[in-house]
């Protein structure tokens, strides 16, 4: 053996062993290089198209006992259409047998009828009807409901019967 080679203690080839694989170590146990990416785009859309869906509250008038002055009640058609999307809304005649849309008829016990009508305002001048014009009303939608008053009034009349009288009008939102 050559003499002039001078052995390291034990503790010192321990710690050069050591920093050698921690300087090794690094190479060793990194993850390797990305080899590419590719990219593309996602096509996300909706159509929305005009509509519109229609609710109603009852014209409910109150308990009588007579007809011999006038009754009123109000209710309410709530169209809710698309943004921008015009609409008009109107009421048919009801089921009433000789209905028009100026005097409707609740019919009640043994065919008994009660005369009624339907008008836009608070004032009962202006009829609520199905002819285009002036006793429909017209609107233009904005997504949310747009509730629309029905004011209803029974003039004095002679009474009928006693007993529950009720009648169904058709609503129509055209647009």
């Amino acid at each position: 053996m050559n003499s002039y080679r001078k052995r390291l203690p034990t503790n010192a080839r321990v710690l050069v062993g050591l920093a050698s694989c921690l300087l090794l170590t690094p190479l060793v146990a990194s993850p390797p290089a990305s080899a590419g990416t590719a990219t593309t785009t996602l096509p996300v859309s909706i159509t929305i198209t005009a509509g519109c869906t229609v609710t109603a509250t009852a014209v409910a008038f109150a308990t009588q006992s007579t007809l011999g002055a006038a009754i009123a009640a109000n209710g309410t058609v709530s169209p809710t259409c698309t943004n921008t999307t015009p609409y008009v809304v109107s009421l048919d005649k009801g089921g009433g047998a000789g209905a028009t849309t100026t005097l409707r008829k609740m019919t009640g016990p043994a065919s008994a009828v009660i005369t009624y009508s339907l008008f836009q305002n608070a004032s009962l001048t202006t009829n609520f009807g199905n002819t285009s014009g002036t006793d429909t009303v017209s609107g233009t939608g904005n997504g949310t409901a747009q509730p629309i008053t029905v004011y209803g009034q029974v003039p004095a009349q002679t009474s009928p019967a006693p007993g529950a009288y009720a009648d169904v009008v058709n609503v129509t939102v055209t647009f």
